[in-house]
């Protein structure tokens, strides 16, 4: 559920945020360096680790929510844009980091959700979805218009994505002009977009778009939004959803290889009019490939699943403590309690994960695509998180079983850096997975 928060006067927005996403841009592609990751997760162990990195850098902190996790009718979270805004700045507060320093996007927002229903009752379902992001004051918007809806031919043309992409822009550029006076939403578009949370099918290796790909996408996108009006709105498009040749599957990861995405790298700036590159399903890449991502212009970074394959490593390697602390009727059982869930509730593994019962067992806990990630807020998993903590809030880890299970953690805790309270090991885990990407990216222009 969404922490509550004041609700901020909707009348006022500086689009900060916005303009800084530019100037990271503008710099990026002046070849200065520099980048912004996005965090794309609502789970609050995850966005508290995540203001916490950028409290240490100094650096302003992006954060993002799918139209699945978020939407006008609460998505998956049970949030709409208003609550997943305040959630976050709740949270943020609670920190100590300023609202101002926190940017809001929506990722993938358009039709998916309503893929069932004919192209005119689906579209007019994203219309009201991106009004509601917009009138939230979220200042970075991913239009994605590129699935096939009802009675729609199979492979969507070009011009049709571009052209619902426009329309979508329009109502979002209404509703922030109704809500604030004026719109400075910056916004990415593209249709080479691979699949939320990883793909589904083994890999190999992934093809990187190619440059004329690229270039005819803004042209169409570019011709389209003039159509529309939306001349000062194309001004703000920011970044492109290009494949750099990265993406991760249930048990393997395609790493970026610089040399493969030569010629689209070198598109980017002029060739593109100014607009750099989105990276999406870049986790788990090694440390040195997000540095050379941003330089190779693809200037934004998403990561969400790493972040929550993190927080469950930390949780399931607590209740390993569990079980050597703690008497057996007293345990969380967290591990066993979280596959008994997702068994019983498997809408959101089932078409994903293939194989033998002893395949799909490993897959549901294991899995790099970590669908687990749509379990945690399930009450009988929270109560077990819950309790799991409290056994171990009243119990101290002995640094043996702390270097045994928290390893990197154990050191930061005998350099005096770490409390060694199990909230705070989880943090530090995923942190751990944060901070290649702050790294890389470096603080917000």
């Amino acid at each position: 559920m969404p922490i509550p928060a004041e609700t901020p006067d909707k009348h006022v927005m500086d689009w900060g945020g916005a303009s800084a996403i530019r100037r990271t841009i503008a710099a990026n592609l002046r070849g200065e360096g520099g980048g912004i990751y996005s965090v794309c997760c609502s789970h609050p162990l995850v966005l508290e680790a995540a203001v916490d990195q950028a409290l240490a850098d100094g650096a302003t902190l992006l954060v993002e929510a799918t139209a699945n996790q978020v939407n006008q009718f609460g998505g998956y979270t049970g949030m709409r844009p208003a609550d997943f805004r305040d959630h976050v700045h709740a949270i943020a507060k609670a920190r100590g980091m300023a609202a101002e320093r926190i940017i809001l996007g929506g990722d993938h927002l358009g039709p998916v959700c309503w893929t069932k229903d004919d192209a005119a009752t689906a579209m007019d379902k994203a219309a009201d979805l991106v009004r509601a992001f917009a009138a939230a004051g979220f200042s970075k918007i991913h239009l994605d218009c590129s699935m096939p809806l009802k009675g729609d031919p199979e492979v969507l043309d070009d011009s049709i994505v571009a052209d619902r992409a426009a329309r979508l822009c329009a109502a979002a550029e209404q509703a922030a002009r109704e809500a604030f006076g004026e719109s400075g939403i910056v916004y990415v578009i593209g249709t080479e977009v691979p699949p939320p949370g990883g793909a589904d099918e083994a890999l190999y290796e992934v093809a990187v778009t190619p440059a004329e790909r690229a270039q005819h996408t803004l042209e169409i996108h570019k011709q389209a939004f003039l159509r529309e009006g939306l001349e000062d709105a194309w001004a703000r498009v920011v970044a492109l959803v290009v494949q750099p040749g990265v993406e991760f599957d249930h048990g393997a990861v395609v790493d970026y290889v610089p040399e493969k995405a030569t010629r689209l790298s070198a598109l980017a700036g002029e060739g593109t009019g100014g607009i750099a590159f989105e990276a999406h399903s870049t986790d788990y890449q090694r440390p040195d490939a997000f540095a050379a991502l941003i330089r190779d212009h693809f200037a934004i970074l998403k990561v969400g699943p790493a972040l929550t394959f993190a927080l469950r490593e930390a949780l399931f390697a607590l209740a390993q403590v569990e079980t050597t602390l703690v008497p057996a009727a007293e345990r969380s059982r967290l591990v066993s309690v979280c596959e008994s869930v997702m068994v019983d509730k498997p809408q959101h593994w089932q078409r994903f994960y293939h194989g033998d019962e002893q395949e799909k067992a490993l897959l549901r806990l294991y899995s790099l695509s970590d669908r687990i990630r749509y379990y945690w807020p399930d009450p009988t998993i929270d109560q077990a998180v819950h309790r799991l903590f409290a056994n171990l809030e009243t119990r101290p880890i002995p640094l043996g079983l702390l270097s045994q299970f928290f390893p990197e953690e154990f050191a930061a805790v005998r350099a005096g850096a770490l409390e060694p309270e199990p909230r705070h090991l989880v943090k530090a885990h995923i942190r751990r997975a944060i901070a290649p990407y702050a790294a890389a990216c470096g603080p917000a222009a």
